[in-house]
């Protein structure tokens, strides 16, 4: 079995989920004490093949919420590092999901379509 393989997933697909329940779980935490954070949810994580970048996709990222997560970028990756056993934690950078917004642009057309 290739070295990148574990149980058929390659090793960047198995960080990407890892990273998407580390992040959430810890997001929920730190909603509870931020309220800039509002609701996010994690729709996905895209590591670069070398594990040094990491975009982590929310359904939506208003600006506040976008703010907050920079400021926090270094503690979040920090909880990532204790909780993974990576050789180097992924430098974290925070988008809205491009899927998301395309599907709900999709939706209005098709609803413009309907009515």
């Amino acid at each position: 079995m290739p070295a990148d393989r574990h149980h058929g997933y390659p090793r960047v697909a198995r960080v990407n989920q890892i990273l998407r329940e580390i992040i959430s779980e810890e997001l929920v935490r730190w909603a509870d004490e931020d309220s800039r954070l509002g609701i996010l949810t994690v729709t996905g994580v895209e590591t670069s093949p070398d594990l040094r970048q990491a975009t982590v996709f929310f359904d939506s990222l208003p600006p506040a919420a976008a703010a907050t997560l920079e400021e926090g970028r270094i503690a979040l990756q920090a909880v990532v590092n204790e909780q993974t056993r990576l050789k180097r934690t992924p430098r974290l950078s925070f988008r809205a999901d491009p899927a998301v917004a395309a599907g709900e642009a999709i939706e209005r057309i098709l609803r413009q379509h309907r009515d």
